[in-house]
Protein backbone atom coordinates (compact mmCIF):
# COMPACT_ATOMS: atom_id res chain seq x y z
CA UNK A 1 0.00 0.00 0.00
CA UNK A 2 1.66 3.60 -0.97
CA UNK A 3 0.50 5.86 1.71
CA UNK A 4 1.61 8.83 -0.29
CA UNK A 5 -0.49 7.78 -3.48
CA UNK A 6 -3.46 7.04 -1.46
CA UNK A 7 -3.20 10.91 0.29
CA UNK A 8 -2.93 11.86 -3.26
CA UNK A 9 -6.55 10.66 -4.36
CA UNK A 10 -8.00 11.51 -0.74
CA UNK A 11 -7.14 14.94 -1.78
CA UNK A 12 -8.29 14.78 -4.85
CA UNK A 13 -11.61 12.96 -3.75
CA UNK A 14 -11.84 16.34 -1.30
CA UNK A 15 -10.95 18.49 -4.27
CA UNK A 16 -14.32 16.24 -6.28
CA UNK A 17 -16.83 16.16 -3.39
CA UNK A 18 -16.72 12.24 -3.33
CA UNK A 19 -17.17 10.37 0.24
CA UNK A 20 -16.22 7.37 -1.59
CA UNK A 21 -15.29 5.69 -4.78
CA UNK A 22 -14.68 2.32 -6.62
CA UNK A 23 -11.39 1.70 -8.29
CA UNK A 24 -11.35 -1.07 -10.31
CA UNK A 25 -8.89 -0.33 -13.04
CA UNK A 26 -6.07 -2.71 -13.07
CA UNK A 27 -3.37 -0.40 -13.08
CA UNK A 28 -5.45 2.28 -10.16
CA UNK A 29 -5.42 -0.97 -8.48
CA UNK A 30 -1.68 -1.21 -8.16
CA UNK A 31 -1.24 1.82 -8.42
CA UNK A 32 -2.68 1.89 -4.54
CA UNK A 33 -1.94 -1.21 -3.78
CA UNK A 34 0.86 -2.81 -5.41
CA UNK A 35 -0.70 -5.64 -6.81
CA UNK A 36 -1.36 -6.45 -10.22
CA UNK A 37 -4.04 -8.30 -11.35
CA UNK A 38 -6.52 -8.67 -14.44
CA UNK A 39 -10.09 -10.00 -13.21
CA UNK A 40 -10.83 -10.34 -16.34
CA UNK A 41 -14.36 -10.96 -16.49
CA UNK A 42 -14.43 -11.09 -12.68
CA UNK A 43 -15.27 -8.01 -10.73
CA UNK A 44 -12.00 -6.70 -8.68
CA UNK A 45 -12.68 -3.39 -6.86
CA UNK A 46 -11.23 -1.47 -4.60
CA UNK A 47 -13.83 0.87 -2.14
CA UNK A 48 -12.10 3.99 -1.02
CA UNK A 49 -13.54 6.19 1.40
CA UNK A 50 -12.44 9.72 2.03
CA UNK A 51 -11.52 8.79 5.52
CA UNK A 52 -8.49 6.81 3.96
CA UNK A 53 -10.83 3.34 4.70
CA UNK A 54 -10.21 1.12 2.14
CA UNK A 55 -11.58 -2.10 0.98
CA UNK A 56 -10.14 -4.79 -1.75
CA UNK A 57 -13.01 -6.89 -2.63
CA UNK A 58 -11.79 -9.88 -5.00
CA UNK A 59 -12.17 -13.23 -6.06
CA UNK A 60 -10.10 -16.34 -4.07
CA UNK A 61 -9.20 -17.55 -7.60
CA UNK A 62 -6.94 -14.14 -7.69
CA UNK A 63 -4.80 -15.73 -5.02
CA UNK A 64 -3.81 -12.09 -3.38
CA UNK A 65 -4.10 -12.60 0.39
CA UNK A 66 -0.56 -11.91 1.81
CA UNK A 67 0.09 -9.70 -1.16
CA UNK A 68 -1.15 -6.38 0.28
CA UNK A 69 -1.58 -5.17 3.55
CA UNK A 70 -4.89 -3.37 2.56
CA UNK A 71 -8.42 -5.51 3.85
CA UNK A 72 -9.77 -8.14 1.72
CA UNK A 73 -12.92 -9.33 1.38
CA UNK A 74 -12.74 -12.43 -1.27
CA UNK A 75 -15.78 -13.96 -2.51
CA UNK A 76 -16.20 -17.81 -4.63
CA UNK A 77 -17.50 -18.00 -8.22
CA UNK A 78 -20.58 -19.17 -7.09
CA UNK A 79 -21.42 -15.76 -4.96
CA UNK A 80 -22.94 -13.02 -6.08
CA UNK A 81 -20.06 -10.55 -6.44
CA UNK A 82 -21.92 -7.51 -6.51
CA UNK A 83 -24.64 -8.58 -3.21
CA UNK A 84 -20.75 -8.80 -1.22
CA UNK A 85 -20.05 -5.63 -1.99
CA UNK A 86 -23.32 -3.79 -2.11
CA UNK A 87 -23.78 -3.73 1.86
CA UNK A 88 -20.34 -1.69 2.39
CA UNK A 89 -21.14 1.07 0.34
CA UNK A 90 -22.43 4.63 1.67
CA UNK A 91 -26.04 5.69 1.22
CA UNK A 92 -25.40 8.74 -1.57
CA UNK A 93 -23.07 9.65 -4.49
CA UNK A 94 -20.41 6.98 -5.11
CA UNK A 95 -17.77 7.75 -7.67
CA UNK A 96 -17.47 4.57 -10.40
CA UNK A 97 -14.01 4.00 -12.03
CA UNK A 98 -14.38 4.67 -15.96
CA UNK A 99 -13.73 1.16 -16.90
CA UNK A 100 -15.82 -0.95 -14.47
CA UNK A 101 -18.38 -2.92 -16.13
CA UNK A 102 -21.85 -1.79 -16.79
CA UNK A 103 -23.40 -5.00 -15.30
CA UNK A 104 -21.44 -4.37 -12.15
CA UNK A 105 -23.03 -1.20 -11.81
CA UNK A 106 -26.38 -1.56 -12.90
CA UNK A 107 -26.53 -4.63 -10.36
CA UNK A 108 -25.17 -2.10 -7.56
CA UNK A 109 -28.04 0.02 -8.24
CA UNK A 110 -30.49 -2.30 -7.90
CA UNK A 111 -29.34 -3.21 -4.70
CA UNK A 112 -28.95 -0.06 -3.53
CA UNK A 113 -31.20 2.14 -4.96
CA UNK A 114 -30.12 4.78 -2.07
CA UNK A 115 -26.44 4.96 -4.03
CA UNK A 116 -25.86 7.40 -6.86
CA UNK A 117 -23.36 6.02 -9.09
CA UNK A 118 -21.64 8.94 -10.94
CA UNK A 119 -17.76 8.88 -12.74
CA UNK A 120 -15.39 8.77 -10.48
CA UNK A 121 -11.78 8.17 -11.73
CA UNK A 122 -11.05 11.73 -11.57
CA UNK A 123 -8.82 11.46 -8.45
CA UNK A 124 -7.12 8.68 -9.64
CA UNK A 125 -6.73 10.17 -13.26
CA UNK A 126 -5.55 13.30 -11.33
CA UNK A 127 -2.98 11.51 -8.96
CA UNK A 128 -1.97 9.16 -11.72
CA UNK A 129 -1.03 12.19 -13.71
CA UNK A 130 1.85 13.17 -11.87
CA UNK A 131 4.68 10.54 -11.82
CA UNK A 132 7.10 10.36 -8.58
CA UNK A 133 10.89 9.56 -9.46
CA UNK A 134 10.94 6.31 -9.28
CA UNK A 135 7.92 6.06 -11.73
CA UNK A 136 9.64 8.40 -14.33
CA UNK A 137 12.79 6.07 -14.11
CA UNK A 138 11.01 3.23 -14.79
CA UNK A 139 9.58 5.23 -17.81
CA UNK A 140 12.94 5.70 -18.90
CA UNK A 141 14.29 2.71 -18.71
CA UNK A 142 11.18 1.10 -20.76
CA UNK A 143 11.82 4.13 -23.14
CA UNK A 144 15.54 3.54 -23.90
CA UNK A 145 14.93 -0.42 -24.48
CA UNK A 146 12.17 0.65 -26.92
CA UNK A 147 14.31 2.61 -28.75
CA UNK A 148 16.77 0.13 -28.91
CA UNK A 149 14.33 -2.41 -30.16
CA UNK A 150 13.05 0.02 -33.30
CA UNK A 151 16.22 0.28 -34.16
CA UNK A 152 17.04 -3.28 -34.63
CA UNK A 153 13.84 -4.01 -36.43
CA UNK A 154 14.58 -0.74 -39.00
CA UNK A 155 17.67 -2.03 -39.71
CA UNK A 156 16.08 -5.71 -39.99
CA UNK A 157 13.58 -4.90 -43.20
CA UNK A 158 14.70 -6.09 -45.96
CA UNK A 159 12.47 -6.08 -49.50
CA UNK A 160 9.81 -9.15 -49.49
CA UNK A 161 9.39 -9.00 -45.74
CA UNK A 162 5.58 -8.69 -44.50
CA UNK A 163 4.15 -6.40 -41.99
CA UNK A 164 3.48 -9.08 -39.82
CA UNK A 165 7.05 -10.42 -39.64
CA UNK A 166 8.53 -7.33 -38.50
CA UNK A 167 5.46 -7.27 -35.72
CA UNK A 168 6.86 -10.18 -34.99
CA UNK A 169 10.61 -9.66 -34.71
CA UNK A 170 9.39 -6.66 -32.63
CA UNK A 171 7.69 -8.75 -29.95
CA UNK A 172 10.50 -11.11 -30.05
CA UNK A 173 13.35 -8.51 -29.58
CA UNK A 174 11.33 -7.10 -27.18
CA UNK A 175 11.38 -10.00 -25.19
CA UNK A 176 15.00 -11.32 -25.42
CA UNK A 177 15.74 -7.52 -24.20
CA UNK A 178 13.96 -8.47 -20.73
CA UNK A 179 10.94 -6.66 -21.29
CA UNK A 180 7.29 -7.71 -20.30
CA UNK A 181 6.55 -7.47 -24.15
CA UNK A 182 4.32 -5.09 -26.27
CA UNK A 183 2.29 -2.03 -24.34
CA UNK A 184 0.13 -2.50 -27.47
CA UNK A 185 0.08 -4.26 -30.53
CA UNK A 186 2.77 -3.35 -32.57
CA UNK A 187 2.00 -0.83 -35.80
CA UNK A 188 3.82 -1.77 -38.58
CA UNK A 189 2.53 0.08 -42.04
CA UNK A 190 3.99 -0.35 -45.43
CA UNK A 191 3.75 1.93 -48.23
CA UNK A 192 -0.28 3.33 -48.40
CA UNK A 193 -1.28 0.96 -45.39
CA UNK A 194 0.52 4.57 -43.58
CA UNK A 195 -1.88 6.57 -44.50
CA UNK A 196 -4.09 4.47 -41.82
CA UNK A 197 -2.97 6.20 -38.48
CA UNK A 198 -4.30 2.43 -36.60
CA UNK A 199 -3.59 0.19 -39.78
CA UNK A 200 -3.62 -3.56 -38.70
CA UNK A 201 -0.44 -4.88 -39.99
CA UNK A 202 -1.04 -7.68 -42.58
CA UNK A 203 0.66 -9.75 -44.88
CA UNK A 204 1.59 -6.82 -47.43
CA UNK A 205 5.16 -7.05 -48.46
CA UNK A 206 7.89 -4.59 -48.67
CA UNK A 207 8.75 -3.55 -51.76
CA UNK A 208 11.35 -0.69 -52.83
CA UNK A 209 10.24 3.07 -52.14
CA UNK A 210 8.05 2.35 -49.52
CA UNK A 211 7.30 4.57 -46.76
CA UNK A 212 7.47 2.40 -43.36
CA UNK A 213 5.58 3.47 -39.89
CA UNK A 214 6.99 1.68 -37.17
CA UNK A 215 4.49 2.76 -34.12
CA UNK A 216 5.77 0.54 -30.84
CA UNK A 217 5.83 0.16 -27.29
CA UNK A 218 6.89 -2.37 -24.46
CA UNK A 219 6.52 -3.05 -20.89
CA UNK A 220 8.81 -2.60 -18.34
CA UNK A 221 7.78 -3.21 -14.72
CA UNK A 222 4.18 -2.45 -15.98
CA UNK A 223 5.22 0.56 -17.04
CA UNK A 224 4.83 1.43 -20.95
CA UNK A 225 6.40 3.01 -23.61
CA UNK A 226 5.42 4.13 -27.19
CA UNK A 227 7.49 6.00 -30.14
CA UNK A 228 6.92 6.46 -33.95
CA UNK A 229 9.60 5.81 -36.39
CA UNK A 230 9.42 6.70 -40.13
CA UNK A 231 11.81 5.48 -42.50
CA UNK A 232 11.86 5.44 -46.41
CA UNK A 233 13.13 1.44 -48.10
CA UNK A 234 15.03 2.75 -51.00
CA UNK A 235 14.83 6.06 -53.09
CA UNK A 236 13.13 8.61 -51.57
CA UNK A 237 10.53 10.97 -53.47
CA UNK A 238 10.45 14.05 -53.20
CA UNK A 239 7.53 14.20 -51.96
CA UNK A 240 8.57 11.63 -49.12
CA UNK A 241 11.74 14.05 -48.52
CA UNK A 242 9.17 16.87 -47.92
CA UNK A 243 6.13 15.73 -45.63
CA UNK A 244 8.84 13.81 -43.55
CA UNK A 245 10.66 17.33 -42.94
CA UNK A 246 7.13 18.81 -41.80
CA UNK A 247 6.26 16.58 -39.44
CA UNK A 248 9.20 16.68 -38.30
CA UNK A 249 9.42 20.06 -37.43
CA UNK A 250 5.88 19.62 -36.37
CA UNK A 251 7.47 16.97 -33.81
CA UNK A 252 9.78 19.36 -32.87
CA UNK A 253 7.83 22.20 -32.61
CA UNK A 254 5.22 19.94 -30.13
CA UNK A 255 8.52 19.57 -28.09
CA UNK A 256 9.49 22.56 -27.76
CA UNK A 257 6.52 24.18 -26.52
CA UNK A 258 6.52 21.91 -23.18
CA UNK A 259 6.78 23.14 -20.59
CA UNK A 260 5.29 23.80 -17.16
CA UNK A 261 1.77 25.99 -17.28
CA UNK A 262 1.45 25.44 -21.01
CA UNK A 263 -2.16 24.66 -21.87
CA UNK A 264 -2.38 21.08 -24.02
CA UNK A 265 -4.04 22.67 -26.62
CA UNK A 266 -1.63 24.76 -27.32
CA UNK A 267 0.90 22.45 -26.93
CA UNK A 268 -1.45 20.72 -29.76
CA UNK A 269 -1.56 24.25 -31.56
CA UNK A 270 2.03 24.28 -31.82
CA UNK A 271 2.93 21.43 -33.69
CA UNK A 272 -0.21 21.63 -35.79
CA UNK A 273 0.14 24.75 -37.20
CA UNK A 274 3.80 23.52 -38.53
CA UNK A 275 1.60 21.03 -40.98
CA UNK A 276 -0.93 23.45 -41.40
CA UNK A 277 1.19 26.24 -42.74
CA UNK A 278 2.33 23.84 -44.89
CA UNK A 279 -0.92 23.03 -46.53
CA UNK A 280 -1.36 19.63 -44.95
CA UNK A 281 -3.63 20.25 -42.05
CA UNK A 282 -6.75 18.26 -43.44
CA UNK A 283 -4.02 15.38 -43.57
CA UNK A 284 -3.53 15.42 -39.79
CA UNK A 285 -6.13 13.67 -38.90
CA UNK A 286 -5.86 13.02 -34.93
CA UNK A 287 -4.72 14.51 -31.65
CA UNK A 288 -1.30 15.72 -30.89
CA UNK A 289 -0.73 13.72 -27.55
CA UNK A 290 -1.86 11.14 -24.78
CA UNK A 291 -0.70 10.82 -21.38
CA UNK A 292 0.79 7.58 -20.69
CA UNK A 293 2.07 5.46 -17.55
CA UNK A 294 1.04 2.29 -16.22
CA UNK A 295 -1.77 2.13 -19.22
CA UNK A 296 -0.71 3.23 -23.24
CA UNK A 297 -3.11 5.89 -22.93
CA UNK A 298 -3.68 8.23 -19.72
CA UNK A 299 -5.52 11.55 -18.82
CA UNK A 300 -4.93 13.68 -20.37
CA UNK A 301 -5.53 14.23 -23.92
CA UNK A 302 -3.22 16.82 -26.02
CA UNK A 303 -5.66 17.78 -28.21
CA UNK A 304 -7.07 21.20 -29.78
CA UNK A 305 -9.78 20.79 -26.98
CA UNK A 306 -7.90 19.92 -23.29
CA UNK A 307 -7.79 22.54 -21.17
CA UNK A 308 -4.99 20.82 -18.80
CA UNK A 309 -2.01 22.68 -17.30
CA UNK A 310 1.19 21.06 -18.31
CA UNK A 311 3.07 20.03 -15.04
CA UNK A 312 6.59 19.00 -13.66
CA UNK A 313 5.81 15.08 -13.39
CA UNK A 314 3.59 14.74 -16.67
CA UNK A 315 4.76 12.41 -19.27
CA UNK A 316 2.83 12.52 -22.69
CA UNK A 317 3.44 11.72 -26.43
CA UNK A 318 4.04 14.35 -29.30
CA UNK A 319 3.33 12.39 -32.19
CA UNK A 320 2.22 14.50 -35.35
CA UNK A 321 1.38 13.10 -38.71
CA UNK A 322 0.34 13.46 -42.19
CA UNK A 323 -1.56 10.59 -43.95
CA UNK A 324 -2.14 11.04 -47.84
CA UNK A 325 -4.72 8.07 -49.01
CA UNK A 326 -3.63 5.79 -51.23
CA UNK A 327 0.47 6.97 -51.30
CA UNK A 328 1.68 6.98 -47.57
CA UNK A 329 1.97 8.51 -44.26
CA UNK A 330 4.50 9.90 -42.04
CA UNK A 331 4.28 9.89 -38.36
CA UNK A 332 6.96 10.90 -35.78
CA UNK A 333 6.26 10.03 -32.10
CA UNK A 334 8.22 10.79 -29.15
CA UNK A 335 7.39 10.65 -25.48
CA UNK A 336 8.22 13.97 -22.95
CA UNK A 337 8.24 14.36 -19.36
CA UNK A 338 7.77 17.73 -17.98
CA UNK A 339 10.52 19.32 -15.79
CA UNK A 340 10.47 22.35 -13.70
CA UNK A 341 12.03 24.44 -16.30
CA UNK A 342 11.44 22.32 -19.75
CA UNK A 343 10.99 18.58 -20.86
CA UNK A 344 12.91 15.69 -20.96
CA UNK A 345 12.62 13.81 -23.98
CA UNK A 346 12.40 9.87 -22.93
CA UNK A 347 12.77 8.46 -26.58
CA UNK A 348 15.95 10.15 -28.02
Amino acid sequence: MNTKRIEKVIENMHACGLKQIIVSNTASVYYLTGVWCEPFERMLALHVKDSGEMTLYANKMFALQGLTDVPMVEYEDTDDCVGVLAPDMLPGTLGIDKTWPSHFTIRLMEKRPDVRPVVGSRPLDEARLIKDGEELELMRISSRMNVEVCTRIGEALYEGCTEKEIQSLYNRIALELGSAGPSFTPLICFGPNGAEPHHDSDGTRLKQGDTVIMDVGLLWKHYCSDMTRTVHFGEVTDEQKRVHEIVTAANRAGIAACRPGMLMKDIDRAARRVIEDAGYGPYFTHRTGHGIGLDEHEFPDCSSVSEVVARPGMIFSIEPGIYLPGKFGVRVEDLVAITEDGCEVLTW
